[in-house]
């Protein structure tokens, strides 16, 4: 058994969700823990360089967590050969040309959704990665949360009996920035910038219904820009053009109905910033990020509409959490060592740029839809597209 040091050029690592789940909860974690174990014995070992263009960000944090390579210069990590790694989280609008970059230079790509701004540009960058011969995936980390591979269990295990529906409600409150900081950036708020929760989320939305439910057959959605000004980081009101909240339905191939709401203008009135409902012909399940509420036709109780009484029947007490029978690990960390075994070993990993592109184009989809007015018929993605 051998160690194998890795370097990983970390790209775009110094914004909130780059820092927190993928620095520290997964490249810091799997250092922390000696590394990942691959299937011949050997332990994969990263060793983060960060990147960036702000030095004075990269230095400090470089020095909270101990990373002693940062820089500013891409071209300079990538021209490293002991960098086979590269991972972009940088804003949407920058990634394709960065990523492109990576591949060019022979690195090992994984990147953040969504992979592009439009369908060709995603579907570029997965035609780039295949032609150059070089290992690739997207993030999908919601795949991974104990919520929904609880969920996943009670699919494999036949609890629903035939799936009839799945419905999911994502999101909360973000403050303007007028009376309260804003805690999302400025630019997923601005359309020059590739904002828009519909090209953010349907990126999830897609993988998710994929993974767990069935292919998407069409696709119908109504967008909104809720509020129209905000106020950016530097303090100055703008112009929120990208669209905030998104009402989706999906009809699958296999004749489930998924309604999908999702928006940064809602206040939050149930168990979880995400809830993901399963309906079957046997039982019904809640999932949130990390729990799952069971209720199963043995113990589903028959109410009787009735608006002039109080309801005698507490819904909420009718319902049952899973047990946490299994420990579950950080989701972006468990992906990020699928894609370790993958790049260095050549292991198994389903997650590819065509993969992303997939979320991409059902976004597209999307805003086709709301302009439309209409059903849009979501064709079968395939690297001649486009």
């Amino acid at each position: 058994m051998a160690e194998v040091a890795v370097g990983v050029i970390l790209n775009g690592v110094t914004g909130r969700m780059g820092t927190n789940q993928h620095l520290v909860r997964s490249i810091l974690a799997i250092r922390a823990q000696g590394g990942v174990a691959a299937s011949d014995g050997d332990r994969i070992m990263p060793e983060p360089v960060l990147v960036g263009r702000n030095p004075d960000k990269l230095k400090h944090l470089s020095t909270v967590h101990g990373v002693s390579k940062w820089t500013t210069n891409l071209d300079e990590a990538l021209a490293d050969g002991h960098n086979q790694v590269y991972f972009d989280a940088l804003a949407t609008n920058l990634r394709v040309p960065n990523t492109l970059k990576a591949i060019e230079a022979g690195k090992a790509v994984y990147c953040e959704k969504p992979t592009a701004s439009n369908t060709a540009d995603a579907l570029k960058l997965a035609r780039a990665a295949i032609d150059a011969g070089v290992p690739n995936g997207v993030v999908q980390d919601k795949l991974f949360l104990p919520g929904l591979r609880k969920l996943r269990y009670l699919i494999d295990t036949g609890f629903f009996g035939r799936i009839v529906a799945v419905r999911g409600e994502f999101g909360y409150w973000v403050f303007d920035g007028k009376d309260q900081p804003a805690q999302r950036p400025s630019w997923n708020y601005r359309k020059s910038e590739s904002g828009g929760i519909v090209l953010d989320m349907f990126a999830h939305w897609r993988y998710v219904i994929d993974n767990l439910f069935g292919p998407i057959e069409r696709v119908s959605c109504i967008a909104a820009t809720h509020v129209p000004e905000r106020v950016d980081e530097e303090g100055e009101i703008y112009d929120a053009d990208a669209d905030d909240a998104a009402y989706a339905m999906f009809e699958l191939e296999n004749g489930i109905i998924c309604n999908f709401n999702s928006s940064w203008c809602v206040r939050v009135r149930r168990d979880d910033l995400l809830t993901v409902q399963v309906d079957g012909t046997r039982g019904s399940a809640v999932a949130g990020l990390r729990e799952c509420a069971v209720q199963g036709d043995a113990f589903t109780p028959k109410p009787v509409w009735n608006p002039d009484i109080p309801q005698p029947i507490p819904f909420y007490d009718t319902w049952e959490w899973m047990p946490n029978n299994n420990p579950y690990d950080n989701a972006f960390k468990i992906e990020w060592e699928m894609f370790l075994r993958h790049a260095i070993k050549g292991e198994p990993f389903p997650y590819t740029l065509l993969e992303g592109a997939k979320g991409v184009q059902l976004a597209e989809l999307g805003y086709q839809a709301w302009q439309e007015r209409r059903w849009v018929e979501v064709p079968e993605l395939q690297l001649d597209s486009g």
